[in-house]
């Protein structure tokens, strides 16, 4: 399908006097992994609530998967998988019996087969008879966004899935999306790590204030500035010095 995973237009969502989404639009092609970037209170969580179903919007169109979001939510909340910005794992299980747990809730055959397949693929086999309450943060991000990939989604949000990780942590749930990606799976990351968007994303967006500054490539958001002249020696503006040249240096220390 050459149609794009995700497509919004105009979205809109405010709670009395507080605009949160004053007009966001962005596509994401399939099979790609699209980097929401902003601050702390930027709209973020708003707009990946919206695209899951878990929340109405004001105004403005979106449609996931091709199925349209107002109307066919069904149809989109068959087609994708959230992860949260906090690890839904029940700590008193053992890895292998959350993962079994969630294949039987949505009537899949050999949830067992299912379990063993998704703890080797994260990384977690030698762990998967332990309680979760022993595992690493890095090791309950990773066994959440496994149990989120039960039913084989198309289409995958992810919400500041780092946040609260160590920098080993990060690294391996990076390793796990980069993986998600090369299987197929359509991502949307939602961030407020420079870096992070840096690292994974192959198009990123910066919202601000409820709108989307710019959305491009790494290479396209740093052309945006023009490089530094140090001793005749070129230094490419970094992901980092376009976002606050975009949003304002006194947004700097959110999440940074």
């Amino acid at each position: 399908m050459t149609t794009p995973a995700i497509r919004v237009r105009g979205l809109r969502k405010s709670y009395g006097k507080l605009e949160v989404l004053r007009g966001v639009d962005f596509e994401v092609a399939r099979g790609s992994i699209f980097a929401l970037l902003g601050s702390n209170g930027a709209g973020k969580t708003t707009v990946v609530r919206i695209l899951s179903t878990l929340l109405k919007a004001d105004a403005g169109e979106a449609e996931v998967n091709g199925f349209a979001v107002a109307s066919q939510g069904a149809e989109v909340r068959e087609s994708i998988s959230l992860t949260g910005q906090f690890a839904a794992v029940d700590e008193i299980l053992t890895g292998r019996e959350n993962l079994v747990l969630v294949a039987k809730l949505r009537h899949l055959k050999n949830p067992g087969g299912i379990a063993d397949r998704l703890l080797e693929r994260f990384a977690l086999t030698d762990a998967g008879a332990r309680k979760v309450s022993t595992y690493s943060g890095g090791m309950r991000r990773r066994l959440d966004i496994a149990m989120s990939l039960i039913g084989d989604p198309q289409v995958i949000f992810l919400d500041e899935p780092t946040t609260g990780l160590d920098p080993q942590a990060r690294n391996d749930v990076w390793r796990a999306v980069e993986e998600l990606a090369e299987q197929g799976a359509t991502v949307l990351l939602t961030t407020q790590y420079l870096d992070e968007a840096e690292h994974l994303a192959d198009r990123i967006a910066i919202l601000h204030e409820g709108r989307v500054l710019v959305n491009g490539t790494l290479a396209e958001l740093k052309q945006l500035l023009p490089p530094a002249k140090v001793e005749y020696v070129e230094k490419q503006p970094t992901l980092e010095d376009v976002f606050f040249s975009l949003v304002g240096a006194g947004n700097k220390g959110d999440g940074q």
